[in-house]
Parts: C-alpha cells; structure tokens; sequence
C-alpha cells in the first residue's frame, strides 16, 4: 500500500514539475471505513466506504495553490498539475509561503513504536452489527430508560503518503475502532438524553459492548426530571467528559494562525503564567496508540515531545512553516493538511498535569455548584477570551449532586478561567487530550 502511494506522490511531482512549478508537494490518502448502526434491536443502517484522495500543491516563487481529486488517472494528475500551476500563476504573493528546508526534514521515525496500525484484520459487518446491537440491549436494560436512539459501531483504516521536491518522502497507517450509543430517558417535552462512545486505535484495547451501552443508559436515566439550575456565581467542575474544551480554547489562543492575525486574547502572554504554577501542558506527539500520534507533520518535519505550558508559564505557539515565519520563530512540527488546502498549525496529543484527588473529593469541595456533563454551543471573543456557553450536568448541594440540571448558560473570561483551575486525577489515558476533569471557581451561571 505504502509503495502505491509513494509511486501516486511521485507522480504528482513529476506532473507539477513538467507544468512548470518551481516546488511542489503531494499527499495521497487510501482510506477504508466501516459503519453498522442499530436502532431498536433492528439493522438500521450499514455504511462501506473505499478511495483514495490525492491532493498536490505547487508553488511558484511566493505564490502557491492547491488542488485534490479522487481520480488518479494519468490525465487527471496532468490536469491537476496544470490548473494547480495556473491558478498559481494568477494567486496573490504569500511571503511566507514556501516547503521546509532540506536540513530541517524529519529523516528517520520509528512506526512500531507508534503502533498506529490495529495488527488485527478488518472486521466483517456481522461482528460490527453483533458489537452494535449488544451495546444498545445493555442501554435499554437500564432501568428509567424509555427508548434508544441507536448505536454504532465501525472500523476505519487510513493510509497516507507525503512527499516534496526537497527531498521528503514517508508515510503511515493508521486504524481506527468505535462503539457508541445514545440513550433517551422521559417523554414527551421532559424527554432528556445522553450517550457513551469509545474510540481506541486498536480494537482489543476498546471496553466490551456491555459496558459501553450500560453505561450510556446510566449517564441518560441520571437526567430524567432536568431543571435549570439557580442564577448567580458558583464554582463549576467540568467532568473529564468535557474538560479537554476548556483547553481546547487555550490550545486555539495559541496557534499561530491566530496570533500571526494579531486574533488572540493570548497573543501577547508568551512568558507569562496562563495555568495555575502546579500545572504543565505537554504535547507528545509519539505516544504510541493515541490517535494524536504521528512520525513527522504535514510539512515532512519531525514531531518532538515539548511543554507547550511550563509551570504554568505559556513557553510556545503552535507553528507551521508559514506562521513560523511570520513571527520570526521556528516551526514546531505542528502542520497539519488535507488533499484541498495548504497546511496549517494544530495541536496533538496534550497532557495537562493531573490532581491528587479524585472527582468526587472535588465535589465535596466545590460545595455548592454545578457538575458540567454537556456543553451546547459557543460563544468565545478571540481576542479578549470572554467566554459563555450552554450547559447541562447536575446541581451540587453541600457536596453530593443533587439533580440534573438543563437549559442553563455558563460566563466568564477565559484568562481568569484557567489561572483558577484545580485538576482531578481521572483523565483517560489513551486520549489524545488527557484532561483530567477541572473545578473552575467563580463562573457565572445563568438559570432559573
């Protein structure tokens, strides 16, 4: 498969060059992907997928354009070249637009230590329905549960090849099993729902059907009877279901497309405290059996384990090639593209530092407050971190979660929001953001 793609990329090189590009990369990506969904006991649904997608970009001096297809023909790859070239030609001059130099190229990796690729062989439709099909009984079985909204179960594998007229070349596998289900308890108006999914690169590594359905009928009959919570100022605690978001606001301050557009509430913090002292935030990108995990980046430079926040001062953007240079910095080996659109920066597999105690010890703690299982919708200033969101979960009297909570709001500013975090010890270890749920005081809550 990988000889395939690499001969695809090749192809594409070769095309751009004869077309008249002065550089050029090529990404080609063979995916297959396998989906049963049951809804009340029955088949509802069964989905196969298989293709390859090839995307080439071609730069000429400082300008650059890109373009994908799905046909790898020998005349669809010339035509690609030629109207990748053209619509160059006619694009506006990037300054920072450019492949990475030779010396700075991931040139070796290890792929088995990554272990990205499920060994096993693909499963048939019969396994995947039976996985389905046991996880929704074990969610109905729940007692106060009182109809399904279906499960799922699916299998994807994904291959994909990066090569550049610098001299890169290399690519990767990657698999991918899931198992979910959503359950719905109530009627009518006072109907409430929620859900479980688990996602693992590896299928043995994935919790059995049972547990998974159990445990999405016991999170949906918990919320039977929501109300909203009282209005005013309360500490908050994000279960760790939800609490890689608040980090995912911090992680999106500090990309660097954001602070190269001068639209980030962090854009002037490099060196200050953002998280409370206690805390790091470490992005691996080499952790083996993450979903975050890869050799090298889009760009074909390596990826390396770093603090992206040291002791609770921020100490680095996440950084492409482009928004590298225009900061005048050196990229981090954060590039991430699709076939369709030049690279940009993002961030993989972060580890925020754990807590000593668990969740519940930060339940008896907050006191009074709200327990955040669900957030719906967003409304975050990017430039001035102000934050509000909808929100359900459950109300929390003297410690001991009292009863479920809906169709409230959530407001304060993400700069203070973070300073005042304290960590529980529950993140799950195989995610690709391992956030550990978080207690925020001081929010204001906007219910009854």
């Amino acid at each position: 498969m990988s000889d395939r793609l690499q001969m695809l990329t090749e192809r594409l090189l070769n095309a751009a060059g004869k077309a008249g590009a002065e550089a050029a990369d090529a990404l080609a990506v063979d995916g297959t992907s396998l989906s049963i969904d049951v809804r009340n006991g029955a088949l509802e649904q069964a989905e196969r997928s298989e293709g390859i997608d090839i995307g080439l970009r071609v730069l000429i001096g400082r300008r650059q354009a890109c373009v994908s297809a799905s046909d790898i023909s020998d005349a669809t790859i010339e035509q690609m070249a030629e109207r990748a070239v053209a619509m160059a030609r006619e694009a506006p001059e990037d300054p920072n637009a450019g492949l990475a130099d030779p010396d700075q190229l991931a040139t070796h990796w290890d792929l088995a230590a990554l272990e990205l690729d499920d060994p096993a062989p693909e499963p048939d439709p019969a396994t995947l329905e039976d996985l389905a099909r046991r996880t929704e009984a074990a969610a109905r079985a729940v007692e106060g549960i009182s109809q399904s909204d279906g499960a799922s179960a699916g299998f994807s594998r994904r291959a994909i090849h990066l090569a550049a007229t610098n001299g890169f070349s290399g690519g990767y596998r990657r698999s991918s099993s899931g198992i979910g289900c959503t359950a719905i308890t109530g009627e009518g108006t006072g109907m409430e729902r929620d859900g479980n999914y688990e996602m693992r690169l590896h299928a043995a590594d994935l919790p059995d059907a049972e547990s998974i359905g159990r445990i999405a009928g016991e999170r949906a009959s918990a919320r039977k009877g929501a109300k909203k919570p009282p209005t005013g100022a309360y500490p908050v605690l994000y279960d760790e279901r939800i609490s890689s978001g608040l980090i995912g606001h911090l992680l999106g301050a500090i990309n660097g497309a954001s602070v190269a557009r001068g639209a980030s509430w962090l854009m002037n913090a490099m060196g200050e405290p953002v998280l409370p002292d206690a805390l790091s935030l470490t992005e691996n990108p080499l952790r083996p059996r993450a979903s975050g995990s890869r050799p090298f980046d889009a760009e074909g430079l390596p990826t390396v384990k770093r603090d992206i926040v040291a002791n609770g001062v921020l100490s680095g953007w996440i950084l492409d090639l482009s928004t590298a240079r225009k900061l005048g910095l050196a990229p981090t080996g954060n590039a991430s593209r699709g076939t369709g659109h030049p690279p940009s920066p993002s961030a993989h597999n972060v580890t925020l530092t754990p807590g000593t105690r668990t969740r519940e010890d930060l339940l008896r703690e907050m006191g009074t407050g709200l327990l955040v299982t669900s957030l719906i919708g967003s409304s975050i200033n990017p430039t001035t971190g102000d934050y509000s969101r909808g929100a359900s979960g459950f109300w929390v009297e003297n410690g001991e979660i009292t009863y479920p909570v809906n169709e409230c709001t959530l407001a304060g500013n993400l700069r203070d929001m973070l300073r005042r975090i304290t960590p529980a010890n529950d993140a799950r270890p195989h995610t690709s953001h391992r956030v550990p749920s978080l207690l925020v005081e001081g929010l204001t809550l906007a219910g009854a």
